[in-house]
């Protein structure tokens, strides 16, 4: 009862644990829905342009997604333990050991395991390890693996970059018109790039209002609320959910409530959430009175759409996704965000899995510490494999951390 008046619980949750029942409802009986093939499933990577693939009819699936809620229920670890034995690294993307493994023992995995896939589509402007991790899905069915390769950006984003990504997208076009045997759409895809910009400005918006003090949401609410923007991204369904937690977000500004009761600390994060520790971990700050106000795993869905013709805006947008920028530009958002958002220090993820993210992040700590005068706390974890999360280290420099930010 203590912990519930400290923290706030968001009235929307419940629209969205139907909104996300009914997604997974749909990708397990989608092929009842006509001949097998008239509406193909893909399981997609994160990063890639999901808008094409609507635009065809084609349901997409997010191995990723389904990862994280592997961490959230806690069964990664023995999942990740059927991959090894089947001689996958245990040094490999706990997300890609989970989805391995759901694949070979799927009396263990949630929901029985994702459906099989018709294809599979990956980009690697979030990570190298999808190209792997798919080539081996792509084995394993012996379905068509389409692959988007998207330069790494060190500077500003170039014409050269954006027309390499273009051409790519027309290609993937003809594959998917042999793919589904069905002429590819742009009047189609433009009215799904206008549900995704509308549902990505709503997003930006609940995120703008956390600059209030008490920020109305902490990052929880963030990692759990972006689900539909990931999986849903392009959709009704998604513009309709978002709209409601808008307005209520919007209530809680309005009336000056904050998600954490008392809210004395505002704080960044930075990285994937660490899932099979979600309320546990952030609970340790918020009944300090720390909130976390803002974070860049959850922004990366947050940018804008690209203005221009449909394939053009798919290229210069998902060409630029935060992990594909160079070490300046992370740290520049790093320093933006607790600038904007009146942060007084920031926590950084070490997360084990995914290197791409984590790899920079000491660099980046010292200069953004540098510039802003915060202080910013390294915690050691995984996303989703518990068996390298050591709690009483992690729980002694947490205390230590927030009893700097108190002095």
């Amino acid at each position: 009862m203590a912990e519930q008046r400290r923290y706030r619980p968001l009235a929307s949750t419940r629209q969205l644990e139907k909104t996300m029942t009914r997604y997974y409802a749909l990708t397990r009986y989608h092929r009842l829905w006509g001949r097998p093939l008239r509406r193909p499933l893909a399981w997609v990577t994160s990063g890639a342009p999901v808008e094409l693939l609507l635009a065809f009819n084609i349901h997409p699936v997010y191995p990723e997604n389904y990862g994280a809620i592997c961490g959230t229920r806690k069964v990664s670890a023995k999942l990740c333990k059927v991959a090894e034995a089947a001689g996958y690294s245990q040094d490999l993307c706990s997300y890609a050991r989970s989805h391995i493994g759901s694949i070979m023992r799927p009396d263990l995995a949630p929901m029985g395991g994702l459906p099989r896939p018709d294809l599979l589509v990956a980009c690697n402007n979030i990570c190298g390890t999808v190209l792997k991790w798919y080539e081996a899905l792509a084995r394993i069915f012996n379905v068509p693996l389409l692959v988007l390769d998207t330069p790494y950006l060190p500077g500003e984003v170039t014409g050269h970059a954006v027309g390499y990504v273009h051409e790519q997208l027309k290609e993937m076009a003809a594959d998917l018109e042999k793919i589904t045997g069905r002429r590819f759409d742009a009047r189609g895809l433009e009215k799904r790039l206008l549900l995704s910009k509308e549902t990505i400005s709503l997003w930006r918006e609940i995120r703008e209002f956390c600059r209030a003090e008490p920020s109305p949401l902490n990052a929880p609410d963030l990692f759990i609320h972006m689900a539909p923007i990931v999986v849903l991204r392009g959709t009704k369904q998604s513009l309709k959910y978002y709209r409601q937690l808008r307005d209520e977000v919007k209530h809680r500004v309005d009336q000056g409530l904050g998600a954490v009761e008392n809210e004395k600390i505002r704080l960044v994060w930075d990285n994937i959430a660490i899932w099979y520790r979600l309320f546990a971990f952030f609970k340790d700050f918020s009944q300090r009175g720390a909130c976390f106000v803002t974070d860049t795993y959850s922004g990366g869905w947050a940018v804008e759409l690209s203005p221009g013709d449909p394939l053009e805006s798919l290229a210069s947008t998902y060409t630029e996704i935060f992990l594909n920028r160079s070490l300046e530009f992370r740290a520049r958002q790093m320093i933006d965000l607790i600038k904007d958002f009146n942060a007084h220090g920031f926590v950084m993820h070490s997360n084990r899995s995914c290197k791409p993210y984590s790899l920079v992040q000491e660099v980046i700590r010292r200069q953004v510490m540098r510039e802003t005068g915060v202080p910013g706390l390294m915690v050691e974890a995984d996303m989703a494999d518990s068996r390298v999360f050591a709690n009483e280290p992690v729980k002694n420099r947490v205390q230590a951390f927030i009893e700097t930010l108190e002095a």
